[in-house]
Parts: C-alpha cells; sequence; structure tokens
C-alpha cells in the first residue's frame, strides 16, 4: 500500500507534488502595514504598530536566505516531530535562516546529511522540501534548508 503525502502541519508550505524548484514557505503579509508573518497568521495582525484595517493575505517566502545560528539536536524533539523511541536516535542539525526580503529569522532542520561542520555563519542555504517521519498509511512531509551549492566558506557565491 503506497503511502500518503501529509504536511506536518497545514498551510505551512507548499503542499506535493512540487517540483523542488518551486517549494516555498507560506507566510502570511498584512495588507495595512505590509508585515509578514511565519508561522502564518490568519486572524489579525500580530504587528503592534499596524494601523489597522487591513487583510493577511497569503504569501510565499523567499526560497534562499543566510545562515544566522545553527546547532545540532542531541534529543528527541517533543510533538509534532514524531519519533520511535525504540529507534536509534540520530542527531540533527538546527538551522536559523535570516531571510532579508521578509526581515525575519525562520528556524528549521538542515537537509539530511548537513552536519554543523558543513554550515557556517552567512553562509547562503534553500529551503527544500523533507520527510520528518513515516507511519505506514502516511509520509509526513516538512521544509529543510540545505547550503546553496558553489559557497566559500566566506557563505559568498564563487
Amino acid at each position: 500500500m503506497a503511502r500518503t503525502r501529509r504536511p506536518v502541519v497545514a498551510r505551512w508550505f507548499t503542499d506535493d507534488p512540487v517540483p523542488e524548484a518551486g517549494f516555498r514557505l507560506l507566510g502570511t503579509r498584512c495588507t495595512a502595514c505590509s508585515s509578514v508573518f511565519f508561522p502564518r497568521e490568519d486572524d489579525w495582525c500580530r504587528n503592534p504598530g499596524c494601523p489597522g484595517g487591513g487583510e493577511l493575505a497569503e504569501v510565499p517566502l523567499s526560497p534562499r536566505g543566510r545562515i544566522w545560528s545553527y546547532t545540532d539536536g542531541r534529543y528527541r524533539p517533543p510533538a509534532p516531530y514524531v519519533s520511535d523511541p525504540d529507534a536509534p536516535w540520530e542527531p540533527y542539525t538546527l538551522v536559523a535562516v535570516e531571510l532579508a526580503e521578509e526581515a525575519m529569522v525562520v528556524l528549521g532542520q538542515a537537509a539530511p546529511g548537513v552536519r554543523p561542520a558543513d554550515l557556517a555563519v552567512g553562509m547562503e542555504v534553500e529551503v527544500v522540501p523533507g520527510v520528518l517521519n513515516e507511519d505506514e498509511a502516511h509520509t509526513w512531509t516538512t521544509w529543510n534548508w540545505r547550503p546553496v551549492t558553489g559557497e566559500t566558506d566566506r557563505g559568498e557565491r564563487s
């Protein structure tokens, strides 16, 4: 039986099937003050300086950003990140990425195989689709950050 692909959190990123090049995180933008929110905000603008009267419109976030910070996770994360307590635990790499256009930092796991030793503050990364977990019926999808190829140690394009 084939597994059904399901996002871990609905409407936080583009749904499958999407070619990897078109994968994006989804936020919302207030039409009154232009503030962008991720995770998305669907009820009211969280900007205390907003004049009000605007609507919250869904917007795709920038597909690339620069590493603001990173670390390794050496513990089993809490829900909604499900893991089999009987399976051997593998540390993961957690990345905080600054999206300049949106003026925000977004947290997420690095793509499989990317270790802290592979990263540097200021390095350009891109958002890509990822798999968080699989069970008998579902493949639970999420997003990952992966270094953009052609990076130098200073995070500049070569």
